[in-house]
């Protein structure tokens, strides 16, 4: 393990607020009295989440007085376990999995767009809105590559969709949380393949489904004579979302130039986007292509 240092910036003073304070006094409650050193990791998780997510000195000195701990004691526990931050973190913390599935399937490159949205691992962004620090294995393999952002977790990454992911969150939209794909939580691409008796459909009931979609959109089981359009030349396609349009029946421009508000409100939930379609121009960029190619019929 690297070492981990106090962040050179440090705040004066620290308490908790009133309603840590019971909150507080409730944990140690929990304990004899000879033995409330116990709540030391709980209590600095929360005063973390009440320094805006990173753990000033002047807080871990507060916990250590608290639990009538020396004060040594608190911080070797603060800087042995990495959830704990040291130094001041985004307003959307990032916490992107390198471990070997995320990294088989394309963690390198979610971190370049990290590099080049937010800057450097461990940097707050100048407008204080991200920072990002590469971490181990988060727990959802199946669902890789994926990351953490604050409390949520966000998985079936690609590069365009973690980009359109912060951009979201930069300007205040409202985001997917889970996979970022047509999957339900960590089940396979296309739906459940096992369980499918009386005991999968029990589940089902406790399981958030997508409504029926509602719009008429133009699809074919396959594309027309001389294959499908190249949709990534539509700017904000990639070829993983090009797939997941064909598997939709969409091939050609001149379907996505035909889309109607109801049909894009489908299209974002089919693909979990939120507003996406509308802000890059698909359907404009697509009217051009449709043209240029002859407009197929």
């Amino acid at each position: 393990m690297s070492v981990r240092r106090l962040d050179i910036n440090q705040p004066d003073e620290f308490s908790f607020s009133k309603e840590n304070e019971r909150w507080a006094a409730d944990q140690l409650k929990k304990y004899p009295k000879d033995k409330q050193a116990s709540a030391v990791i709980p209590l600095l998780w929360r005063a973390q989440e009440q320094a805006d997510g990173w753990l000033p000195e002047p807080a871990i000195r507060y916990v250590a007085d608290l639990l009538a701990m020396p004060q040594i004691r608190v911080l070797e526990i603060a800087t042995f376990y990495t959830m704990f931050n040291l130094s001041p973190v985004g307003r959307h913390f990032v916490q992107l999995c390198g471990t070997t599935p995320c990294w088989l399937r394309g963690a390198e490159d979610l971190k370049e767009v990290c590099r080049r949205v937010i800057g450097e691992p461990g940097q707050v962004r100048e407008d204080g809105q991200f920072s990002w620090i590469e971490v181990e294995c988060l727990g959802a393999c199946v669902n890789a590559p994926m990351v953490q952002i604050n409390a949520d977790y966000y998985e079936d990454l690609t590069p365009e969709s973690l980009e359109a992911l912060l951009e979201d969150l930069a300007e205040g939209r409202e985001v997917a949380t889970g996979p970022q794909v047509e999957r339900t939580n960590a089940c396979p691409m296309g739906g459940p393949t096992t369980l499918l008796n009386g005991g999968a459909q029990r589940q089902t009931r406790s399981t958030p489904t997508r409504a029926p979609a509602k719009a008429k959109i133009k699809t074919l089981r396959k594309a027309r004579k001389g294959g499908p359009d190249r949709l990534i030349e539509i700017s904000g396609i990639g070829p993983k979302i090009e797939n997941q349009l064909y598997e939709l029946g969409i091939f050609h421009f001149d379907q996505v130039a035909a889309w109607t508000k109801a049909d894009v409100a489908w299209i974002n939930e089919q693909l979990r986007f939120k507003g996406r379609i509308e802000r890059e121009g698909w359907i404009a960029q697509a009217k051009v292509l449709a043209k240029n190619a002859g407009g197929a019929s």
